[in-house]
């Protein structure tokens, strides 16, 4: 039985998937949301919102993340940093999930990934669950509905919640898999509920696909300045850097919140959505996506809530701290219509220094900012972790490893070429701590890191005077307009300066260990640029 809107000569059966029950096909959300209700996958928030609990799996399972070992792509994934699978594990997968399928109702979505036409795919999300298939209609961007009737995908996702993977059949680690097959044009989710695996499979695939064209993907927030799309910016970040925050800037035109392509024509959007962390989320300081939360259609992930009332509890992570919201783009007044900028002007790297070594903002070159980019630079800090005691460093190479199939410095030099190509000024951007680590500090004020990006991006931070860091060697603004002058200079806000200086030395070695796995594939000048 088939239900909805579909190229009549793509249908699941003509991509040899049958047997199975019903086919909803491109249903929109209140039909999304009236499927996901009769079949008992949530509730009903305020407004229209819907509320769901993910099991098991409250956040990405990177481990389980496995790349099929064919001959056309042995030389080019990043095989340290991906699990191989074996081809004929991969068989062995796909037709005991196409088996497990038969008799089921799924669920299918013909969407796009990238705002820009000329490097943009077609993706076919098949799901088992209604409530996927509302959340990846959010996350990618859909096609007029009359372009569905000649749609083709150009590569397929399947995700079966329920069915349990056997890692000796399979060639996987546990039941949970996520098996993504460049030659069949294929990607098959086994054994969690977590939506993110839907989103973050696509954009792990266009970060393989993309750098053949000569197109950068970026783990990264990006806006432009109200008016002009060449005035882009972008926000790397790992998460707790402040990514989403910072470019929420309501000055600005938010071109996105999460991934993004650099093409030789500009910057673009990879997505039709935002999936934003709701913990602590603050109708003050964050308006519009707090306002998201209560808006039709938008998917709850894991929050508690009122049972009566429905009213959702911001402090409550008891299920887990990565209780997220999902919904269109659109739903931010600021948001571009066409999700597109030009090329970065600014690239703002942003990292949680919790060791308060690190100044509020420096400036980078173009090896130095390679140099931080490859790094991926952030921090835990005690209570984040059972067992974490004092800082710890975390280096998450191009601020999104687990979403990176090629090695680190292919995109390293993409970005490198990049910023020579079209002059972007670089910055790294300190959110952590001041005036001592975690524990002995006092977080950087938010007041004064929107004023230093301010600056930044309205040109005016580079009248600055500078001068050199002893550590690292970026240059430092002295003296910001509304800024404190203590605070750009953070061994000054140290009551004991040797401590800083211990501390800091600390610091320079744990970068510099963890850039040694890099030095036999980067040029001279950026072995320069790292600590030695």
């Amino acid at each position: 039985m088939t239900h909805g809107r579909v190229n009549p000569d793509f249908t699941l059966e003509d991509q040899g998937i049958k047997g199975v029950g019903a086919v909803y096909y491109n249903l929109i959300e209140p039909d999304l949301i009236e499927q996901a209700l009769a079949r008992g996958e949530g509730r009903l928030g305020k407004g229209g919102a819907f509320l769901v609990a993910t099991g098991k799996f409250t956040g990405r399972s990177p481990k389980d993340k496995h790349v099929v070992k064919t001959e056309s792509v042995a030389d080019t994934i990043w095989w340290e940093n991906n699990a191989a699978m074996s081809p004929e594990g991969f068989d062995a997968l796909h037709g005991d999930m196409l088996k497990h399928m038969e008799g089921r109702d799924y669920f299918v979505q013909d969407l796009t990934g990238g705002a820009d036409p000329k490097h943009a795919i077609n993706v076919r999300m098949i799901t088992e669950l209604a409530w996927h298939g509302l959340f990846i209609r959010h996350m990618l961007r859909r096609p007029d509905r009359e372009d569905l009737d000649d749609f083709i995908a150009d590569f397929t996702v399947i995700n079966c919640p329920s069915f349990q993977a056997d890692p000796a059949r399979h060639s996987c680690r546990s039941a949970t898999v996520i098996a993504m097959n460049f030659d069949k044009k294929l990607i098959l989710i086994g054994g969690t509920e977590y939506a993110g695996e839907n989103k973050k499979s696509v954009f792990t695939l266009l970060n393989y696909l993309l750098p053949e064209k000569g197109v950068m993907p970026m783990h990264c927030s990006a806006n432009h300045a109200t008016g002009n799309p060449v005035d882009t910016a972008v926000f790397f970040g790992l998460s707790g850097t402040g990514k989403t925050t910072l470019s929420a800037d309501p000055a600005r035109m938010l071109i996105g919140d999460d991934e993004h392509g650099w093409s030789d024509t500009g910057t673009f959007n990879f997505e039709g959505g935002c999936y934003a962390k709701t913990i602590s989320l603050s109708p003050d300081a964050e308006p519009e996506i707090y306002a998201t939360t209560e808006k039709f259609g938008t998917v709850i992930e894991n929050m508690i809530y009122n049972e009566e009332t429905r009213e959702l509890d911001f402090e409550d992570d008891s299920l887990t701290a990565n209780m997220r919201c999902a919904y269109p783009l659109h739903y931010i007044s600021n948001a571009s219509a066409s999700a597109r900028g030009g090329h970065p002007k600014n690239i703002i790297m942003l990292t949680c220094d919790a060791f308060g070594v690190l100044p509020p903002i420096s400036r980078l070159t173009p090896a130095q900012a390679m140099y931080h980019f490859l790094s991926g630079f952030t921090s835990k800090v005690a209570g984040t972790e059972r067992g974490v005691t004092e800082p710890e460093p975390t280096f998450s190479t191009c601020f999104g490893a687990p979403f990176m199939p090629r090695r680190p410095e292919v995109y390293g030099n993409l970005l490198r070429e990049k910023i020579a190509t079209h002059g972007a000024t670089c910055w790294l951007v300190n959110t952590g701590w001041t005036g001592g680590a975690y524990g002995t500090g006092s977080r950087m004020p938010i007041k004064a890191t929107r004023g230093l990006l301010t600056a930044a991006l309205d040109g005016s931070l580079a009248d600055a005077t500078f001068r050199k860091d002893p550590n690292f060697g970026f240059d430092v603004p002295v003296d910001v307009k509304g800024v404190p002058t203590i605070l750009l200079d953070p061994r000054r806000t140290w009551d004991d300066a040797e401590a800083y200086d211990r501390q800091a030395a600390k610091l320079v070695k744990m970068f510099s260990d963890n850039f040694e796995q890099y030095l036999p594939f980067i040029d001279d000048d950026v072995k320069a640029a790292a600590i030695s």
